[in-house]
């Protein structure tokens, strides 16, 4: 059961109190740099639990359960961390930009319990290459805003008539619109499978 692969995967639940901690006020520049410190090493454990279960052949139950649960919460805490309506003025994800953070946070609740209704009978979704790339993607946009948080003031642009930008909140909300349209496609597939499981 303790393996350093499901070590890995607890060590992530774990350090999400710190990371929401870090991420609370947004203000607070040097506050967020900690926190993308922090978001990549829990990145790096996200990718070498899934490693060395494979290359041990350590895949046990309490980590197949485990580690898409920490993903999810881990993703959840941070979409909601960085909406930061106790700072309205200071939020990282606004606007329009709130679509693309509920589309991810409602797919994952979706697939979640649709994984559930087809783990009750025998059937399994293995994940695409297409739904890699959406992880992919959402890794880097949650990752970059942390950073633009921090570096508010790096490379701002400004585009044309819509307020100037630091040009790593831009990359991060790029990415970010990137994963929930890879969220869209990737959810209809899970949904069309399990369509074909259902009375």
């Amino acid at each position: 059961m303790w393996t350093a692969p499901n070590l890995l995967t607890l060590s992530r639940i774990v350090a999400l109190p710190a990371l929401v901690a870090l991420l609370w006020w947004p203000q607070w520049e040097a506050g967020y740099l900690a926190a993308f410190v922090l978001y990549c090493a829990m990145g790096i454990t996200d990718y070498f639990d899934g490693y060395l279960a494979r290359a041990q052949g350590a895949v046990s139950r309490l980590g197949v359960f485990l580690d898409p649960i920490a993903d999810k919460i881990m993703v959840a805490a941070v979409i909601l961390m960085l909406v930061g309506t106790r700072f309205e003025d200071r939020a990282i994800i606004t606007g329009i930009h709130l679509i693309a953070a509920l589309i991810i946070l409602l797919r994952e609740i979706a697939v979640s319990g649709l994984r559930e209704f087809l783990g009750g009978i025998q059937v399994s979704v293995p994940v695409s290459r297409l739904a890699k790339w959406k992880t992919t993607f959402q890794m880097v946009a949650l990752g970059a805003l942390i950073l633009g948080g921090a570096l508010p003031s790096f490379g701002v642009i400004a585009l044309g008539a819509l307020p100037a930008i630091g040009v790593v909140k831009l990359i991060g909300l790029t990415t970010l619109w990137a994963a929930a349209v890879l969220t869209l496609i990737t959810g209809w597939d899970y949904l069309r499978v399990g369509l074909k499981h259902m009375d």
